[in-house]
C-alpha cells in the first residue's frame, strides 16, 4: 500500500506520543527534552524515512526508531541553534533557555543527541553498520553548516555559492540522509539509494531558498508572523547575496548602509531593502532559482526504480506541496 505524507506523519507522531522520557529522573535533564519533542511539528524528515522505505517494501516498521532517530537529531539541532541565537520563541512557545537556563538547554541537547544514537543503533543488524554511517555523517555535516552560518554573520564577502554550500549542509544533507536512510531500511539497491539521496539534495535546497523568500514575500496573515525579520537581523540569505551580486557599486553601498542603519524605523527599513530587491529583481531570480531545483528532485525521484509507480507520486505530491507552502 502507498504511504501519503500525512499517514507517515500519523504513524511517527503516535510512535513520539509512546515515547517514555519525561517521567524519566533526572527531572531537571528529561523535562526539557520532552518539552521539545511533544511539541509537534510536521514531523516531515521522520516521515520522509518511511516514505522512502514505502517505494520498496509494505514493511515500514524497521524503518520507524531510525525515523525517530532523525526526528530527536533534528530537534535536538534546533535546541541547540536556539541557544546560540539566544531565541525567545519556538513554535509559539519559549525556548528551553528561556524557560530553563543556557545549562539545562546544553546538557538536556547532549542527552537528545544520545537518544538519537540509541534508536538508531535499535535497526536491523545487518543494515545498522551503513545507518550509522549516514547518520554520523549527516551530524557532523550539519554542525559544518552551523559553522558556516556563524562564520558567515561577521563577513561582508559572502558569495552566493558559499550560501549554497552553506544551506547544503545545515538544511539538505538532513531531508537527504532521511530518503536514503529509509530506502536502505526498504532494500533498495545503491542506485536507487544514491537517486533518492540526490532527490534529497535538490528539495532541501529549495525548501531552504522558499524560507527566504517567504520571510519577505509571504502574506503575513497566511505566514502567521511579520516578515522581514531576515532584514531587520542582517542575516545572509539568498535574497540579500543575490542583490548584492546583482547591484552596481552605488546600489550596493546604498543596501548595506540600510541593513546596517540602526537608527532607522524597522517598517521603514524593510520597505526601503524591499524596494531594492523589487528593482533587481531578486525575487523572481529566488523562484527560479527554487524552480531549478525542484526539477532537479524531480529529475533524481524519477531516476529511482520501484515496482509500484504510485508510491513514488506520493512523494511527488510531497515535494509540490513543500514548494507551494505559503509558511
Amino acid at each position: 500500500m502507498a504511504l501519503s505524507f500525512e499517514q507517515c506523519s500519523s504513524i511517527i507522531e503516535e510512535q513520539l506520543n509512546n515515547l517514555v522520557i519525561g517521567g524519566r529522573s533526572p527531572v531537571g535533564l528529561y523535562e526539557p527534552v520532552d518539552y521539545v519533542m511533544s511539541v509537534g511539528g510536521k514531523r516531515v524528515r521522520p516521515a520522509l524515512v518511511l516514505m522512502a522505505c514505502n517505494l520498496f517494501s509494505d514493511d515500514v516498521e524497521k524503518a520507524i526508531t531510525p525515523a525517530i532517530s532523525f526526528e530527536i537529531l533534528h530537534n535536538f539541532t534546533l535546541l541547540h541553534d536556539d541557544l546560540m541565537d539566544n531565541a525567545d520563541v519556538r513554535r509559539n512557545r519559549p525556548t528551553v533557555h528561556k524557560r530553563w537556563n543556557n545549562n539545562t538547554a546544553i546538557l538536556s541537547g547532549d542527552a537528545m543527541m544520545i537518544l538519537a544514537f540509541q534508536y538508531m543503533c535499535r535497526a536491523q543488524p545487518d543494515i545498522l553498520p551503513l545507518l550509522l554511517d549516514t547518520f554520523t555523517h549527516t551530524a557532523l555535516e550539519v554542525c559544518e553548516g552551523q559553522q558556516y552560518d556563524m562564520d558567515f554573520e561577521q563577513r561582508n564577502d559572502v558569495t552566493l555559492d558559499e550560501y549554497m554550500q552553506m544551506i547544503r549542509l545545515k538544511t539538505a544533507v538532513l531531508i537527504a540522509a532521511c530518503l536514503k536512510t529509509g530506502a536502505v531500511c526498504g532494500g533498495a539497491n545503491n542506485e536507487n539509494i544514491e537517486s533518492l539521496y540526490r532527490f534529497g539534495i535538490s528539495l532541501g535546497l529549495s525548501f531552504q531558498i522558499q524560507d527566504d523568500w517567504l520571510d519577505l514575500y509571504a502574506d503575513s496573515a497566511v505566514f502567521g508572523k511579520s516578515t522581514g525579520g531576515d532584514i531587520l537581523s542582517g542575516k545572509k540569505t539568498f535574497l540579500l547575496l543575490t542583490a548584492l551580486e546583482k547591484a552596481d557599486k552605488k546600489t550596493g553601498r546604498e543596501l548595506i548602509a540600510l541593513l546596517h542603519d540602526n537608527t532607522i524605523a524597522a517598517e521603514k527599513k524593510i520597505d526601503e531593502v524591499k524596494s531594492i530587491y523589487d528593482r533587481l529583481e531578486v525575487g523572481a531570480a529566488a523562484q527560479q532559482t527554487i524552480a531549478k531545483h525542484y526539477q532537479q528532485a524531480m529529475s533524481h525521484l524519477n531516476d529511482a526504480v520501484v515496482f509500484n509507480k504510485s508510491r513514488k507520486i506520493e512523494l511527488e505530491v510531497f515535494a509540490e506541496k513543500l514548494l507551494k507552502r505559503e509558511k
